[in-house]
């Protein structure tokens, strides 16, 4: 059903934006841990006649953690835990309109001086036509917020492709529709964690990209006013930025001659691009960003092993960026050459990330066994 559009200049404030002005009004699904009611195993006080030796077990019982109805409890606990953290994350929506954008990068900057009136009927006709486009033609591994109040701005959340140093990596970006939007593109911000894990992601936040205009480009590569869309950019940031080979994004590299000594300079790239996107998983598993909680919970405990088996194929030697599935190792001849700092590295990454992905209910049940044996 087409939403009808606000008049432009109308009393009613924009910031406000009135529920009309989104597509539907979602649900919200919430699904929260029962509190359990039962406690550690009943143990019957010993009456004055009980032997000494019975005593002893009940005392033993009571204080001990580890009894079998307390391991009981605490099974089915996890068990709830768990299930609770799949269902959210088969239920989370591609695309919602949500509340709260207080720790978007935007949350700010430009709404005064960029609107200091209310906005054009073409500017809500275009942002509108954005939602309806994201709303029903995202890939699946790409996921987008709008706000409610705020319909100038996105999150957008890209996992990293299959096949590339990215791969099942989690990769946040805020986004801002300005005034002159679509004569303009929108502005794009990585949240990078402080990281730079591409040429084109820079750890201030940096997009480079020629369909923002923040990088050359002729023809299509640029933004083309009332033809490109948002979901054009996040496509295009999922499939040219983060590539198998990032190395040759560095302009310095985009046109340099493929020799052995330039594709080994390029896989030292992937090893140092796969360790800063463990270290971004990391910082993400701990702290997720605003409505993204369930969706980064679940899919560490989804990819968890994945990632896992990763880290141990490559610090063995496996090329970075090869197919790991099912514990099945695609190895690449010549492939052998993740460098000692690397490896190092990612061991000590690897530790933490088994212990952030155990606790989210990840299958680490191998990976915790070798783990015990090496201490």
């Amino acid at each position: 059903m087409q939403t009808p559009l606000p008049a432009a200049g109308s009393k009613s404030s924009f910031w406000s934006s009135p529920r009309e002005m989104v597509f539907a009004s979602l649900s919200k699904l919430r699904i929260f841990p029962r509190k359990s009611s039962t406690g550690g195993p009943d143990v019957t006080a010993p009456s004055s006649s009980s032997s000494s030796a019975s005593r002893s077990r009940q005392q033993q019982m009571k204080k001990s953690p580890n009894s079998a109805g307390e391991n009981t409890r605490k099974s089915k606990m996890k068990t709830t835990f768990d299930d609770e953290i799949d269902m959210k994350y088969r239920l989370f929506k591609q695309f919602d309109v949500v509340q709260d954008h207080s720790d978007h990068y935007y949350k700010f900057s430009k709404i005064k001086c960029l609107f200091p009136l209310q906005p054009t009927k073409d500017w809500v006709m275009w942002i509108q036509h954005e939602w309806k486009i994201l709303e029903n033609d995202l890939p699946e591994t790409i996921f987008v917020r709008a706000y409610e109040e705020r319909m100038d701005i996105l999150r957008a959340v890209i996992v990293g492709p299959a096949g590339t140093p990215y791969h099942d990596g989690l990769f946040f970006f805020d986004i801002f529709f300005p005034p002159t939007y679509p004569l303009n593109p929108p502005e794009v911000y990585y949240r990078s964690g402080g990281l730079r894990i591409n040429p084109n992601l820079y750890d201030s936040g940096k997009v480079c990209l020629s369909l923002l205009n923040t990088w050359s480009g002729e023809g299509c590569e640029k933004w083309i006013p009332y033809k490109s869309s948002m979901l054009q950019v996040l496509v295009s940031i999922q499939a040219l930025v983060l590539n198998a080979k990032p190395f040759f994004n560095e302009p310095a590299y985009a046109e340099i001659k493929s020799t052995p000594d330039v594709e080994k300079r390029s896989l030292i790239y992937n090893e140092g691009a796969f360790i800063l996107s463990c270290r971004t998983m990391l910082y993400l598993v701990r702290n997720p960003p605003k409505h993204f909680e369930d969706f980064v919970a679940g899919h560490f405990r989804k990819h968890g092993g994945t990632i896992l088996k990763a880290c141990h194929a490559y610090m063995n030697g496996v090329q970075v960026g090869c197919t790991i599935s099912q514990g099945i190792n695609e190895v690449i001849e010549g492939s052998k050459n993740f460098s000692v700092t690397s490896r190092t590295s990612l061991k000590l990454l690897s530790k933490d990330l088994l212990r952030e992905f155990t606790r989210k209910g990840a299958d680490c049940s191998e990976f915790l066994a070798l783990d015990e044996v090496k201490n």
